[in-house]
């Protein structure tokens, strides 16, 4: 379409891990415990944490050595690929992560000292961009946009949410199973954000 702005944009892959708040942090690593950075992500202020736990669901599936992201959030939320899931065994809806109103807790979290309920989803595909750039390219907080992959296995994914916010730098998330469709490595690729 002759109106479309297209954008090159990093494509960071966003394996599963799980946000704890600061009450199931200290119910899984002890009282009064904080995190461990292990090294930064993209995203200022926050990090992957040197600490993991298991995941456990009451239907079939264990998955150990998830990692731990930090800093502390409101509320816990585990996020997986559709192919975590399906190994778990548990019904894991689609949403923008921390929008966990309509979510039920189907896993259980094992940490060194003790155990706890939480709620997982999979997480939908985002941009992050802070005010600033998503003015710049004509972005609004909750718009839909889509980025295409460039590479051998290049594809086009469709509905990525824009989610704007102070301190953000652009960059759009995917999961591993969407990573893997269109050939990325473990880490990142490049792509082009196409907006009307």
């Amino acid at each position: 379409m002759k109106n479309q702005k297209r954008t090159i944009i990093s494509v960071e892959v966003s394996a599963r891990h799980i946000h704890l708040s600061q009450k199931d942090l200290e119910k899984l690593f002890g009282q009064k415990y904080k995190l461990n950075k292990l090294r930064d992500l993209s995203q200022k202020g926050e990090f992957a944490s040197k600490e993991t736990v298991s995941l456990a669901s009451r239907v079939k599936g264990f998955i150990d050595k998830v990692r731990v992201l930090g800093p502390v959030r409101k509320e816990t939320q585990v996020e997986l690929a559709q192919t975590d899931v399906i190994k778990l065994g548990i019904e894991a809806p689609l949403a923008v992560s921390g929008d966990l109103q309509k979510v039920k807790p189907v896993l259980e979290v094992r940490g060194p000292k003790g155990k706890i309920m939480a709620k997982a989803i999979v997480a939908k595909r985002h941009v992050h961009c802070s005010p600033a750039e998503a003015k710049k390219i004509g972005l609004k907080n909750g718009q839909k946009v889509k980025i295409e992959i460039m590479g051998e296995r290049g594809l086009v994914f469709d509905n990525v949410v824009v989610r704007v916010a102070p301190k953000m730098v652009m960059s759009c998330h995917i999961d591993t199973d969407e990573a893997n469709a269109a050939g990325l490595g473990k880490i990142c690729g490049v792509g082009k954000l196409i907006s009307s």
